[in-house]
């Protein structure tokens, strides 16, 4: 039930080498309508990336220092980043090669870490997608935003099906004659009742989990609080 990186990846990633020319760069990330690619080298171990905003630099330079007439979608941001990183925008703007182009070390994660490790690590660093690797650094994918939203695109009717088969019938071992599973629009309401009370704490740990499961609604009682103990 837990949905990993390696569950919502791309594999089949378009990728440049360290020695690929800007021109080269620019039409693989038009060719694939992908914003950025993984730079790697010959055992295909990722050594960085080059996004299109990478690229741009090159023409933000030009307009503001040459007066061409060329306005990039991402003016702004770049004259942004201009101010705040005015060396190395300098640096990307003279560049021809991807090794002179990316952003080392690249932002990569592991196909076994879970979904919310990938959402985390994207916002802390301000990026839009991760490099999946091995543990060795080899290139096995890519993660995006909007692949970590398919966990949630599932009909509300398999995550009722997942939810009364795999958590209450499967992994609880409890009856569930007395238990209620409905599912609107992702969220999960479990009511009725079930014997004992860590059964039910355990059911909606479990329920959140689940894949596409938005929220749970908590309607359920117990025959036995078994969660009481004697401190004395």
């Amino acid at each position: 039930m837990r949905v990993t990186v390696r569950d919502v990846m791309t594999t089949q990633v378009a990728s440049v080498t360290h020695s690929t020319p800007f021109k080269e760069i620019a039409e693989v990330l038009i060719e694939h309508a992908v914003g950025a690619v993984p730079v790697v080298n010959g055992d295909e171990h990722v050594i960085g990336v080059v996004s299109e905003a990478d690229l741009l630099c090159k023409e933000e330079f030009r307009e503001r220092y040459y007066n061409e007439a060329y306005k990039p979608p991402l003016r702004t941001r770049l004259r942004h980043r201009m101010a705040v990183e005015g060396a190395e925008f300098r640096r990307k703007a003279a560049a021809d090669t991807a090794a002179e182009l990316m952003t080392a070390p690249a932002v990569t994660i592991s196909a076994t870490a879970s979904i919310v490790t990938a959402a985390r690590r994207m916002d802390e660093h301000g990026v839009k997608r991760l490099v999946v690797v091995t543990g060795d650094g080899v290139l096995e994918g890519v993660v995006s935003r909007r692949d970590l939203l398919k966990a949630f695109v599932r009909t509300d009717s398999a995550i009722a099906r997942e939810v009364r088969e795999d958590v209450l019938e499967r992994s609880l071992w409890v009856e569930t004659l007395g238990t209620k599973v409905e599912v609107d629009q992702g969220v999960v309401t479990l009511s009725g009742w079930m014997d004992q009370r860590t059964d039910v704490v355990i059911a909606l740990r479990m329920t959140a989990r689940v894949n596409g499961v938005v929220d749970v609604v908590d309607r359920l009682n117990w025959k036995h609080d078994d969660a009481k103990w004697d401190s004395r």
